[in-house]
């Protein structure tokens, strides 16, 4: 690599536990990446199937004080870039709120993140499995999943319909699939 490589390389991703004081950053984090018109700048909206919030401060706040949760925050250069929450339970760790900026999705970011989260819940838990729920419709991003090692376990949970902390369904089908990986 030459000098002019490593100018053009971009900083490494640095991740922390999640305080307290990021939690309005990444409530905003989280709504940009998935709700919204902002949100079509990447690759992960889901504006054509649902509307209204993703999550907020309580439940952020909730996460954040969780026994046995991690909610990482991901930062390039001091700035937050994406977070993911990882909870410990058991023998697997769930996998979720994970959001990256949209205009950084697509360069690589979520595959390397996926991989510290996967490697935190193996090595800090002892995790033999990483689980995760992808709304079924969302055909692209469980396809990422899969080709990341995760298999579609055909396992659907309801949406929460009726409970506009999660949102507010545009369409009549929608549930949760559960995707898992090995880590062993």
């Amino acid at each position: 690599m030459d000098t002019a490589d490593i100018a053009a390389a971009p900083a490494p991703l640095t991740f922390r536990p999640a305080g307290e004081a990021d939690v309005p950053a990444l409530v905003a984090l989280v709504e940009s990446a998935y709700r919204g018109e902002g949100s079509r700048a990447g690759w992960t909206t889901e504006a054509d199937y649902l509307d209204g919030q993703r999550t907020d401060e309580q439940g952020v706040r909730e996460i954040v004080a969780a026994p046995d949760s991690l909610l990482l925050v991901v930062e390039r250069e001091g700035g937050i870039v994406a977070c993911c929450h990882l909870e410990h339970r058991g023998e697997y760790t769930y996998f979720g709120m994970f959001a990256v900026r949209p205009h950084l999705q697509g360069a690589g970011l979520g595959r390397e993140i996926l991989a510290e989260a996967e490697r935190r819940a193996r090595e800090v838990w002892g995790a033999r499995e990483m689980h995760m729920t992808v709304v079924n419709v969302r055909e692209e991003l469980i396809a990422y999943y899969v080709r990341r090692g995760y298999r579609r376990t055909g396992r659907l949970s309801p949406f929460p319909y009726g409970d506009e902390r999660f949102g507010i369904p545009l369409r009549p089908d929608l549930a949760f699939e559960l995707l898992v990986k090995p880590l062993v």
